[in-house]
Order: structure tokens, then C-alpha cells, then sequence
């Protein structure tokens, strides 16, 4: 999925839409996402202007956004059928290595299951295959 795709699965715009492209996506299994950090995003001026460090707050986001892309797709539901999706947990977080400027982190999500309109995923991020954060998270549809 390109980006012009992904906008019509995710209400997100810019500077808070944090997926670039979709790369793999396995309908009710899994997806695999990235986002590019550059130099130019806003959020780097003041985290932090000498050693720039992608918020671990937006990491979160970004693969949460990546799990709310799968689980519009897997039930083929859209924000503009009236659909809204929140995130409205996180579990067992943990951040192993920070992102910075000029890596491309990729975002991973797997379903783990689906409950009257609560699913629940696993997801995680790396950059060249080393381990950035995991989570389990829980997201409403509404």
C-alpha cells in the first residue's frame, strides 16, 4: 500500500500520520509497515537538537497505526464508513534501541485476537533487523 492508500485506512494527517508504506499485508494475520525517519520531521527540533532521538511515545503510535491499518483492512472497514478506531492500551512495552534521523523502521503487527470490537496485537519495530520496541496493545473499534 502506498501512501495514498494508506490515507484512506488511517483518519491520521501530517505531522501525526507515522506510516509511510505498507509492505506485507496478511488480511486477519499480520502486516508489515515502515516509517522513514528524516531529519525534516518537526518533532526532531526539540527531542533533542543535538542528538536527535524519534519520541518513544510516536514509536508506540506508529505501530499502533500499523496494527489499526490491519484491522481496518481485515474487516474491510474504512473512517469513512464511520468507523473510528482508538487505541486504548499497551502492555508489556519495552524500548531496546532508539531511532534516529536516516533509519527506516519497520513496523510489525500481528492479531492475537478479536473480542466484540476489542482486538488485540502484538506488535513490534526494528531497524536492519535489530529489535527497537515491542508491545502487546489493544485497540476499540467504535
Amino acid at each position: 500500500m502506498d501512501i495514498s492508500e494508506i490515507r484512506k485506512h488511517l483518519p491520521h494527517r501530517y505531522p501525526f500520520l507515522l506510516v509511510d508504506r505498507v509492505l506485507e499485508l496478511n488480511l486477519g494475520e499480520s502486516i508489515v509497515a515502515c516509517k522513514n525517519l528524516t531529519i525534516n520531521e518537526p518533532f526532531f527540533n526539540g527531542h533533542f537538537p543535538e542528538q536527535p532521538v524519534f519520541p518513544g511515545v510516536l514509536l508506540l503510535e506508529a505501530m499502533a497505526q500499523a496494527a489499526g491499518i490491519l484491522g481496518f483492512r481485515s474487516m474491510n472497514k474504512t473512517p469513512a464508513d464511520g468507523s473510528m478506531y482508538y487505541f486504548v492500551g499497551a502492555d508489556d512495552l519495552r524500548f531496546k534501541r532508539p531511532c534516529v534521523p536516516g533509519d527506516q523502521v519497520m513496523l510489525r503487527a500481528k492479531i492475537l485476537s478479536d473480542r466484540r470490537g476489542i482486538w488485540k496485537f502484538a506488535v513490534s519495530s526494528d531497524v536492519d533487523g535489530a529489535l527497537c520496541a515491542s508491545a502487546t496493545i489493544l485497540c476499540a473499534d467504535r
